[in-house]
């Protein structure tokens, strides 16, 4: 209680809490996107509920993470090497979890693209197959992502009650964020697409830092951000079109 009590006063702890929460918010889009695109492919009255048991579980996900940061430390000492480069734990995680993201984006965008074409389509058999199996890719990713974020959490400050409270914040905003994005994705189908070539590249980014290739990660999101707003201009101009030809009749 009494070390709480002098982070409370410490104006570098409050720094350090206020920037972990950004970069959590920040690491937790990857995460939202990917939820939010499998959610909507279920029945409508099952979305909402699959988002929050989802979040959820990536809360609870991060703070088991976190009683165990000892053996989470431990997850970046190599186990092996192959070509010149040790590979931890940490390594093979982000490495399959970059391969099932494109795996996963490849076909929806196959979906997509060939929307008769269903037999390939894994994302609509989850769908068919109830919420149960949806939550399971869920939690699949949510240990991906969670693993990033602690092991980043971990990097920036030694005092574990910083580092709950960032996760809880964080994992709130997601919370909040969820069914306005997911509903957005829904109602614009070329977001969609857009949505599903940003989890290629994030498969791709976790891929290459698996295999010891670092990303910085302000190009990642300035690539996304800079293809937001050139699909935010189409859109607006879409839209501007329609309402001209409405105005014409």
């Amino acid at each position: 209680m009494q070390d709480i009590m002098m982070l409370v006063q410490d104006p570098a702890a409050w720094v350090a809490l206020v920037t972990l929460v950004v970069m959590e918010v920040v690491l937790g889009i990857d995460n939202l996107i990917f939820i939010s695109i499998l959610t909507n492919k279920l029945p409508p009255e099952h979305r909402e509920k699959a988002r929050k048991v989802g979040i959820g579980l990536a809360l609870v996900m991060r703070l088991a993470l976190l009683g165990t940061i000892a053996w989470i430390v431990k997850l970046t000492t190599p186990i092996f090497e192959l070509f010149g480069h040790g590979f931890s734990w940490k390594d093979i995680i982000l490495i399959a979890g970059g391969l099932f993201l494109l795996w996963k984006a490849t076909k929806e965008i196959h979906h997509n693209v060939d929307p008769v074409d269903h037999n390939e389509d894994f994302i609509a058999t989850a769908a068919t197959a109830g919420f149960a199996a949806a939550i399971g890719q869920i939690l699949l990713l949510d240990l991906v992502f969670s693993v990033d974020s602690i092991i980043t959490a971990v990097g920036m400050t030694p005092h574990l009650p910083i580092m709950v409270v960032a996760v809880i914040a964080a994992v709130t905003v997601m919370l909040v964020a969820a069914t306005p994005l997911a509903n957005f994705i829904e109602k614009n189908p070329t977001i969609v697409m857009l949505a599903l070539a940003f989890l290629m590249m994030i498969g791709t980014t976790l891929i290459a830092e698996g295999m010891g290739f670092h990303v910085p990660k302000g190009y990642v999101y300035a690539a996304m951000a800079f293809s937001a707003l050139v699909e935010g201009l189409n859109m607006f101009a879409r839209n501007a079109r329609q309402r001209k030809k409405q105005g014409g009749h």
